[in-house]
């Protein structure tokens, strides 16, 4: 081939590999931004704005916790709440009335590109990640919260960014994983055959890694779940579509010994309104892993 014959080609490549990151970045660099639900902060919350070393705002809610005896005591307990891709935490506020029912102050968290938070040029399971951890040094600085007692929990994207906080953070007391992929680089790569010739697929799964800035490999949570030294409970709606059931069992398999596994009968990947069903498992997770000392009645 000659040198001219060459240039042509190469140049060829770099168009064709612009086209598609222009693709690639503008259908999964960054979910369509929904209206907050609402602009108004749920009763009994505190409004939260975390400013990050990394640029963007984060906004939040904080409902704190009574007391068993009604009068404020010492720290306890919270859990760090995180929605899904697309989601906000307006959609996660059905996750918050167990979690305060076992004593529990909640913060639920907009991640950057999300809810009220700002925006940014991209976002992923990293990002969200990186969200978490500014919102968790937040927290722990918060009087009320004993920083040796946080609980992530998070749904989806959020769930296996939550695995990814705690692979890296032997501080967390113990993590609630609501629907999460196992494996996001095949999950991606059924997205991209759908709208890509086979062939380029590989390519834009490359090109994805380099936006991102990490190999799928090192936040999968396929390969983070082993690497997380706290206690995780595994739920997973045993009607979801989008995230296969077959996904938790994959997590199951590769998760350290104190993982429990609960599938929910009657729950498809959005039904986070069906944790409060789950209530007493849950509550004798977060007892057994000694976030909260002893179970409390559950109403209803």
């Amino acid at each position: 081939m000659t040198r001219r014959r060459v240039l042509v080609a190469l140049g060829t490549l770099a168009v064709v590999l612009a086209e598609l990151g222009r693709r690639v970045k503008r259908r999964y660099g960054r979910p369509p931004r929904r209206p907050p639900t609402s602009a108004l902060v749920p009763e009994g919350a505190a409004d939260v704005k975390i400013a990050t070393p990394h640029g963007p705002v984060l906004r939040g809610w904080l409902l704190e916790a009574t007391p068993p005896s009604g009068v404020a005591g010492p720290s306890g307990p919270a859990a760090l709440v995180v929605h899904g891709w697309g989601g906000s935490a307006a959609d996660m506020l059905p996750v918050s009335a167990p979690l305060l029912d076992a004593g529990l102050h909640v913060l639920l968290l907009d991640t950057r590109c999300h809810g009220r938070s700002d925006q940014a040029v991209f976002t992923s399971m990293p990002t969200f990640a990186n969200d978490i951890r500014d919102a968790l040094d937040w927290l722990r600085q918060q009087p009320q919260v004993d920083p040796a007692r946080i609980v992530l929990v998070g749904h989806s994207v959020g769930a296996g960014a939550c695995l990814i906080v705690a692979a890296g953070d032997p501080e967390i007391a113990a993590v609630v994983s609501l629907a999460s992929m196992a494996d996001p680089r095949q999950f991606m790569a059924d997205l991209l055959r759908q709208r890509l010739p086979r062939p380029l697929t590989a390519l834009a799964l490359r090109y994805v890694e380099h936006v991102i800035g990490h190999r799928f490999t090192e936040f999968s949570p396929i390969h983070t779940i082993g690497r997380v030294n706290a206690p995780i409970l595994l739920l997973h709606g045993q009607r979801d579509t989008t995230v296969p059931i077959s996904d938790a069992h994959r997590l199951h398999a590769q998760a350290p010994d104190h993982t429990t596994l609960l599938i929910l009968p009657e729950a498809d990947h959005n039904s986070v309104e069906e944790l409060p069903g789950a209530s007493p498992a849950l509550l004798s997770f977060l007892h057994d892993t000694g976030v909260v000392s002893a179970p409390r009645h559950v109403p209803g």
